[in-house]
């Protein structure tokens, strides 16, 4: 299972480089055509809907890899069986974040699909196409929100903090900055 779900993380993460590269593309295509006097003004409508679909993407495997911000004065101050304790607390609270964030993204998403809502730029396209990006991220980041928080409740120390150790470790403080 673990092996399925870091492949799973990083395929998502893929997915969000991706369309990261599309976006440049895109950006400068349209950059190009308007020069020669091309109209591209669908090229805003799909461009943002990318920037989230880049975004949501890739959280679960930011979330994974200490690539989120996190606010560590206290905890570097405290033992370790309360650092546990606080991490259990923090990883539960975000477990309930992160399931509101998805049921809603989801609910959302299929409302749009039930009202057959439509996009209103340039570009009419079923506004569940962008929207499901939004969906299906949030739930990536949810299993990643409850994987940390069933290795932290079997005893294993969080995987964000592993990674940002060994990352000092190797010299690399580029995240902290």
């Amino acid at each position: 299972m673990r092996r399925f779900l870091d492949r799973l993380y990083l395929g998502a993460a893929y997915v969000g480089a991706f369309c990261v590269l599309l976006i440049m593309v895109l950006m400068v295509g349209q950059s190009i055509l308007r020069e020669m006097h091309v109209r591209t003004g669908a090229v805003n409508d799909v461009v943002s809907w990318l920037c989230a679909a880049a975004s949501f993407f890739a959280m679960a495997h930011a979330f994974k890899h200490g690539d989120f911000v996190r606010v560590t004065l206290l905890l570097e101050k405290i033992s370790v069986r309360a650092q546990k304790r606080f991490e259990l607390a923090a990883l539960s609270i975000a477990t309930v974040a992160v399931g509101y964030l998805a049921y809603w993204a989801n609910r959302f998403t299929y409302e749009s699909w039930a009202f057959n809502d439509i996009a209103q730029g340039m570009l009419p396209i079923p506004m569940w196409i962008p929207q499901l990006t939004f969906a299906l991220g949030s739930i990536l980041l949810l299993v990643a929100v409850l994987d940390e928080l069933v290795l932290v409740l079997r005893g294993h120390r969080p995987s964000y903090v592993v990674a940002v150790e060994e990352r000092h470790a190797k010299g690399d403080f580029s995240s902290e900055v």
